[in-house]
């Protein structure tokens, strides 16, 4: 089994969620982070000041799934929060050793 976390663009969660619905993904979680990577943040205009933006606004959203599974869901996340502009994000893959599901005590694959 493989956990995937993708860091992306806030604006592109649905198109994401979507695309990874239509392949078969049953489950993820999503959070709000805020970081920088390349872009090193960007600077606002408030109430007429200048003020620096060190970490940006993302979403980070966790898979965990088959290792079968892994490459098409890696796929489809690249593919559906693509911009082409600084900042899409990155995506992290993990080995993950096993799962446990807490209401019936499944584990490995069939607790997914």
């Amino acid at each position: 089994m493989k956990k995937i976390e993708a860091i992306i663009k806030p604006f592109k969660l649905d198109e994401v969620k979507d695309a990874l619905n239509e392949i078969g993904v049953q489950g993820m979680t999503v959070t709000e982070v805020k970081g920088f990577g390349r872009q090193k943040g960007h600077t606002e205009l408030y109430k007429g000041s200048e003020h620096i933006v060190d970490f940006i606004p993302k979403v980070k959203i966790e898979i965990v799934t088959s290792n079968e599974l892994a490459e098409t869901v890696i796929e489809t996340i690249v593919k559906s929060a693509q911009t082409c502009k600084i900042g899409d994000g990155k995506i992290f893959i993990y080995p993950v050793e096993d799962v446990i599901r807490i209401r019936t005590g499944e584990k490995g694959k069939s607790a997914l």
